[in-house]
């Protein structure tokens, strides 16, 4: 009997780590497609920061929780083995929700076909969620313009450092902030970003001043915590703020406080939440958009890759302490 492996979800998160009580790890025996269904095999599964959110018991977000028992939601990339469906043959390459497991059986609704010649890890990394948020997040709340200065937040992770390229590409002053030296160097060396602070070591209002002297124009928020103030301080008139993520606070036993408000009525600056499943009807719009920079070769990318489906549990992890070197994957 051939079998796959699977983990569920049968926990919520408490402040802190990610353990791996919250999961149960299963192996079941590999199913056949019925009538009008497909087999995936995943062969890359992403990890990224909304994990926590969907983890958590909270019935008032964007996308319902995952429930207890329920294999571990998540995107993925994967191959079609056997197939009774007419749209999917053997051998097509598919994305789509596909969640924490080896194997899947599928009535293809939410999977999409890969045109040939695209990596899964390019896919996980610029053109599923990651392109798509920063895209969606930069142009569909930032307003940028060239000569603008922008500052990111969580700038070496999957949506900051497309979000940093984009607005590079748009003429903007790039300000990108990271928690370690080396991730900084990245920001700049290589991605071309006018400057980095690292918040864990650096003094945060003297840097943002030299960095940002005109002030800033659009503050694109992904990780929360004590960079938020400094920023929010130094936002100008009309300036514009797109909270895309607060991974600092998902887990925090008391959320950092937020500013203050008078500065909004002041300099009548904007603040914009999303989140990606509010625009997914604008998927191909927002490819469409995107695939000029990567093309054009403006869009720079690095993969962590985790090994094995058990590895997700302590991956989640790497984002509370910034040991994530590029996009998380698990390589299946």
């Amino acid at each position: 009997m051939s079998t796959y492996t699977t983990i569920s979800l049968i926990a919520r998160p408490k402040p802190g780590p990610i353990t791996p009580d919250l999961f149960k790890i299963e192996h079941k025996e590999i199913p056949e497609p019925a009538q009008g269904q497909v087999l995936i095999k995943q062969t890359h599964m992403s990890l990224d920061p909304a994990m926590i959110g969907w983890m958590s018991p909270d019935q008032e977000s964007y996308i319902p929780p995952v429930q207890l028992g329920e294999v571990m939601r998540s995107s993925g990339v994967g191959e079609v083995v056997k197939s009774n469906h007419p749209d999917f043959a053997v051998g097509d390459t598919v994305r789509g929700m596909l969640g924490w497991t080896e194997y899947l059986l599928s009535d293809g609704k939410g999977i999409s076909k890969l045109p040939p010649g695209l990596d899964a890890e390019t896919v996980l990394a610029v053109f599923a969620l990651p392109g798509l948020t920063a895209t969606q997040g930069l142009f569909g709340f930032g307003d940028p313009k060239a000569g603008e200065t922008l500052v990111v937040s969580g700038a070496a992770g999957s949506v900051g450092s497309i979000v940093g390229q984009l607005a590079k590409a748009e003429g903007l002053r790039v300000i990108g902030v990271a928690g370690d030296p080396e991730k900084c160097n990245w920001l700049t060396e290589e991605l071309g970003f006018d400057g980095a602070i690292n918040y864990k070591t650096d003094d945060i209002p003297a840097r943002l001043k030299a960095l940002a002297p005109n002030g800033v124009d659009i503050y694109f928020e992904n990780t929360g915590g004590a960079i938020q103030q400094h920023v929010f301080d130094r936002m100008n008139a009309h300036g514009r703020i797109v909270v895309c993520g607060m991974i600092a606070d998902y887990t925090a036993k008391t959320p950092s406080p937020g500013p203050n408000w008078v500065p909004l009525i002041k300099k009548r600056i904007t603040i914009r939440g999303f989140a990606m499943p509010d625009h997914f009807k604008d998927i191909g719009a927002l490819t469409q958009k995107l695939t000029p920079y990567v093309l054009g070769g403006k869009i720079k990318f690095r993969t962590h890759v985790l090994e094995g489906l058990e590895s997700s549990i302590d991956g989640l992890n790497l984002f509370f302490t910034g040991g994530n070197r590029g996009k998380l994957i698990v390589k299946l």
